[in-house]
């Protein structure tokens, strides 16, 4: 007779281990980053603004799921309000690397200009180069 009761207790106890450990990330937009040779890390509470290819902004807060703006005058106003409640807020750009620059400086802009004073840009890494023997 195998005892059913333990092997009931052992199931909850996976479940609630892989519940608690589980992380979600609430910005999955998809974009190309550019490369960068510097790098430094962000924090889990960033507020993350992504710029598709084709100009579309999608923004989180870091604490729920990405949702689209219309474009920088919207997210001015959401940035004047998240500033407002925390004015240490981060702030990362996640553009992708066709994106043309005044689409970007134009973000820059309407974080800047409502307060936001921690910006970041998300790059990957450059791809390391091996230097030729000589």
């Amino acid at each position: 007779m195998i005892p059913t009761a333990s092997m009931s207790d052992i199931a909850f106890l996976l479940i609630i281990f892989f519940m608690l450990t589980t992380s979600f990330s609430p910005e999955r937009t998809s974009v190309e980053l550019p490369e960068s040779i510097v790098r430094t890390e962000v924090t889990d509470q960033a507020s993350i603004i992504a710029i598709k290819e084709d100009g579309t902004i999608m923004f989180t807060s870091g604490e729920e799921p990405a949702y689209e703006l219309t474009g920088p005058n919207e997210l001015a106003q959401v940035t004047e309000d998240i500033v407002r409640l925390v004015e240490s807020k981060e702030f990362v750009i996640k553009a992708d690397r066709n994106v043309p620059y005044q689409m970007v400086d134009s973000v820059l802009d309407a974080l800047r200009s409502n307060g936001a004073r921690n910006i970041g840009l998300l790059t990957r890494p450059e791809p390391k180069t091996s230097a030729a023997v000589q």
